[in-house]
């Protein structure tokens, strides 16, 4: 409870301390990031082609509405003036004036000054003023002036210093720093008599409305032209505008008056009404101080800031209330009061009321509508519903949130949605006395009346009830009517009440309810009329508002047809309070409330959008005509400029190659990249949100690519030819290598099959020679073996001579007998040769690796390897090489030694595996 008071303390103390806002037109501010310039807006004004110029230092700039460009004179100069006619954009700068023109979508400077010695060298002058007298041009610095009749130049030098030159009744006057405001007559200058009381000031602006003459001075405010002199402005306004400096002063159409200063931002004055407006850094302008003042031709302001440009609306139908502190919050309703407004926000109740702004007490918390009945204003809050009445506040009931509160279409009785159902007021001058409707206990949204004892309930969530009731309100019946009617997406109902018939918005579908079939059904005008609307918000029996794909529209009925008036989105993009959308009409005004305030919008507004828009197609930052051709795979960029740039700036959409789909144009450009090869087309289209109108189109082709170019064709063909060629020829090489191939394989087959003949011969010679090598073979084994048995008749004759000497006992006897046995064995010592030789050829190859193999074996070694080998016993190798038996056995123990065999290694099977 004590958190609840201190709460409340703090919202009504905070309430008085805010600085209240009032109706402001809409200021649309743009930064140094925005137009990639300086700071400073000297000069501001509009070209015949609609585009806006301003002198920003070392730029001129240049702002279709679509893109900002920046230009540069030669020597890189200040600007500090410009003046438009016709065409030619004039400029002053540093000890230079010239003009622009455009051409191919460019800027492009000529120099009026060039090669002409106007300038002292020892000056600094700067031309800071350009207007028109009579035929000639005037160009003014601090101390001259220079007249340009279009051929000659004329110099007027000042005796002293002054601020600026002006042009009034046919005169021009030139004020001074210090010394007053003087009237020149060709080269002389004289002060007008009773205008002493300009010395020692400085005058920045002299302007004349309805026949009066205004000078505004820097420091001592504004004063009028008298038939006997000078009077100060006696005006309220005057003494705010001498405590901030004026810097610029100019009338604008409609009565009104437009000062900027040095401190304040603008002030804007209304000679209608008496009242002025101030916008400035406490509310919508980013900078406050004011150099220059230009207008466009939708009469509205574009005023150049210390930092800066603001284009400020004043001529709009559409005017702002504004919060920017935060304490108000997002609005959920407001109503007009005898001097000011009552505000609904998530935050409180608020009045605002003579210039003050004050939080109504103990309604702190979430207020959701106001509806005024008569002179009273009920107030449907989160904590219950309230009266506000000439100034005092009383509580009606404490039923929690009064969503909203509807007439009967039949009778003067009320109906309240709240979050617990829905209350009936009989009489509204007894709001105490109300009822609740039973049986429908649930959070209603909205509720509608067009019969005697039924009303339809639309659920905050989903759902559509109709209840009926008796003459007491007690509920008969409640029916779920999407329920019936098979609407399975029946979430966010929307009642609308239109002449006398209640229309029903379900995900995006229009219906009316059908009495016979107790069923909803799609409401053919209004789903014809009005597509893809996601809220809609009545006004009165003519007009309402709809809001399609984000934007809003406001429509009226006029002879049988609806027409709409685009609202333009930037008023309200991000600032829209969505299903919340309320609308309070106050006369030919009708507000609409947003996040952080309201609208205010004129009812018989009609936006007529401005049919001719101007196509610029840039590709690689070059203008490109009207079908012409652009290069394959490159960005085109087409600036679709309306001239436009207040309320009525029309909403564009675009078709390319005549498509079905109709493309929103955002910010005034369209870029296409990855076109095809050939001709396109691109449509321009108006859209009102029911019609689709055409307003412009552009033509243009697409190039081949390069390698589809004549030059590349050409090269292909070349190429082709050229691969045609070698390839005949590779071809021809390649037949006439494979017939000398062909011959060569030939020749080689005739070679294989003489050598395949000469090697059969060879290996014929080879059977021959080996079966000649058989024979001797043979012969010389059957010699080796006669050898051998010659060996062994000797050693048979031995024998038989060791029985002779046994047995005889004789000695001539037995001499005689060894003798002749002796005789009879003896070996041939020819033959004991031929057998060695057979022998060792026979096994020449076998002693040869044995040879290599163990080096060390003597020749008998070798010998008795080879006896060996013929598997010869040692009885009958003894004799052959000429030693006992016992001598063979111990030779065969030496070489088995030499041999490195071991005990277990048979030696004659060693011998036969080498």
């Amino acid at each position: 409870m004590k958190s609840i008071l201190l709460k409340s303390v703090f919202f009504f103390f905070i309430a008085f301390q805010i600085q209240a806002q009032e109706l402001l037109p809409f200021v649309e501010n743009y930064n140094k990031s925005d137009y990639q310039g300086d700071n400073q807006i000297w000069n501001v004004a509009q070209g015949n082609d609609k585009a806006m110029y301003f002198a920003n230092n070392h730029y001129l700039l240049r702002y279709d509405g679509v893109i900002w460009e920046k230009y540069s004179l030669p020597n890189k100069t200040i600007i500090r003036s410009i003046l438009i006619e016709g065409d030619r954009i004039y400029s002053g700068s540093y000890k230079e004036f010239g003009y622009w023109y455009r051409k191919n979508g460019k800027m492009h400077y000529v120099s009026i000054t060039k090669n002409l010695r106007l300038f002292d060298e020892k000056d600094n002058e700067e031309i800071w003023k350009i207007f028109r007298f009579k035929d000639s041009l005037y160009f003014q610095s601090f101390n001259d002036v220079f007249i340009y009749n279009g051929k000659h130049i004329q110099k007027i030098k000042f005796p002293f210093l002054i601020s600026y030159c002006f042009v009034i009744d046919n005169a021009v006057y030139a004020a001074s720093v210090n010394k007053g405001l003087f009237k020149m007559e060709g080269s002389k200058i004289s002060s007008p008599k009773g205008w002493e009381v300009l010395k020692n000031t400085v005058v920045h602006a002299v302007e004349k409305y309805q026949g009066k003459t205004y000078i505004f001075t820097q420091k001592r405010g504004v004063f009028t032209v008298e038939s006997n002199g000078l009077k100060a402005w006696d005006h309220p306004l005057n003494e705010a505008l001498k405590s901030n400096g004026i810097n610029v002063a100019k009338f604008i159409k409609n009565n009104k008056l437009v000062v900027g200063t040095g401190n304040k931002g603008v002030f804007i004055y209304d000679f209608k009404t008496n009242t002025f407006k101030n916008i400035d850094r406490n509310n919508v302008l980013m900078n406050n101080s004011v150099l220059s003042i230009g207008f466009d031709k939708e009469e509205d302001l574009w005023l150049g800031l210390d930092n800066g440009i603001a284009h400020v609306e004043v001529n709009s139908p559409i005017s702002f209330f504004y919060d920017n502190s935060g304490i108000l919050g997002s609005v959920y309703s407001v109503a007009t009061i005898n001097k000011g407004y009552l505000i609904a926000s998530n935050h409180g109740i608020f009045e605002f009321d003579s210039g003050n702004f004050k939080m109504l007490p103990n309604t702190q918390g979430q207020g959701w509508n106001i509806t005024k009945i008569g002179d009273k204003y009920v107030i449907g809050h989160n904590d219950g519903t309230f009266c506000y009445e000439n100034g005092g506040l009383t509580k009606i009931n404490n039923v929690s949130g009064g969503w909203n509160f509807s007439k009967s279409m039949i009778n003067d009785t009320y109906f309240q949605s709240t979050y617990s159902g829905v209350l009936v007021y009989n009489d509204a001058a007894k709001l105490q006395e109300n009822k609740i409707i039973n049986d429908l206990s649930k959070p209603i949204k909205y509720v509608a009346q067009n019969k005697k004892n039924e009303i339809w309930a639309a659920d905050n969530y989903r759902g559509l009830y109709r209840v009926l009731f008796d003459d007491n309100y007690k509920t008969k019946k409640v029916e779920n009517i999407t329920q019936q009617s098979k609407i399975t997406n029946d979430f966010g109902v929307k009642i609308f009440e239109f002449r006398d018939e209640i229309l029903f918005l379900i995900n995006n579908v229009w219906y009316t309810f059908n009495s016979i079939s107790s069923k909803l059904e799609e409401n053919e005008l209004f789903n014809t009329n009005f597509k893809n609307i996601s809220d809609v918000v009545a006004i009165d029996q003519d007009h309402f508002m709809v809001l399609q794909d984000g934007i809003l529209y406001h429509i009226y009925s006029h002879n049988n047809k609806f027409v709409w008036n685009i609202i333009q989105e930037k008023y309200y993009k991000g600032k829209l309070i969505n299903e919340n959308l309320r609308i309070f009409k106050s006369q030919n005004h009708y507000l609409l409330n947003l996040d952080d305030g309201f609208i205010s919008l004129q009812l018989e507004y009609q936006n007529k959008q401005n049919k001719g828009v101007k196509v610029e197609a840039y590709n690689n930052n070059e203008l490109l005509p009207d079908d012409g051709k652009i290069k394959h795979n490159t960005e085109l960029r087409i600036n679709v400029i309306s001239g436009i740039y207040g309320a009525s700036k029309p909403n564009l959409f675009y078709q390319i190659n005549t498509g079905k789909n109709y493309i929103p144009i955002s910010n005034g450009a369209i870029v296409l990249n990855n076109l095809s090869s050939g001709s396109h087309s691109v449509v321009i289209f108006k859209h009102d949100g029911a019609n689709y109108d055409k307003v412009s189109s552009f033509d243009f082709r697409v190039a081949q690519p390069w390698y589809f170019s004549f030059w590349m064709i050409l090269l292909y063909l070349l190429i082709i030819g050229a691969v045609l060629f070698f390839y005949y020829k590779w071809n021809k090489l390649r037949y006439t290598q494979k017939l000398k191939l062909q011959a060569e394989e030939l020749k080689h087959q005739r070679e294989i099959l003489e050598m395949e003949l000469k090697a059969e011969n060879e290996l014929n010679v080879q059977e021959y020679e080996k079966h000649i090598l058989e024979l001797e073979l043979q012969t010389k084994s059957s010699e080796v073996a006669g050898k051998s048995l010659s060996i062994a008749k000797q050693s048979e004759m031995i024998e038989n001579i060791q029985n002779i000497l046994n047995s005889e006992k004789d000695f001539n006897k037995l001499k005689s007998e060894i003798k002749k046995a002796i005789k009879i064995n003896e070996v041939n010592k020819h033959e004991w040769e031929i057998f060695e030789t057979n022998l060792n050829q026979i096994h020449n190859e076998f002693i040869i690796n044995l040879s290599k193999k163990y080096p060390h074996l003597t020749p008998k070694d070798i010998k008795l390897c080879v006896y060996l080998k013929m598997n010869l016993s040692s009885k009958e190798i003894a004799p052959m090489m000429n030693i006992s038996f016992r001598g063979v056995e111990l030779h065969r123990y030496r070489l088995r030694k030499k041999l490195n065999l071991t005990q277990e290694e048979n030696l004659s099977k060693f011998l036969l595996t080498l």
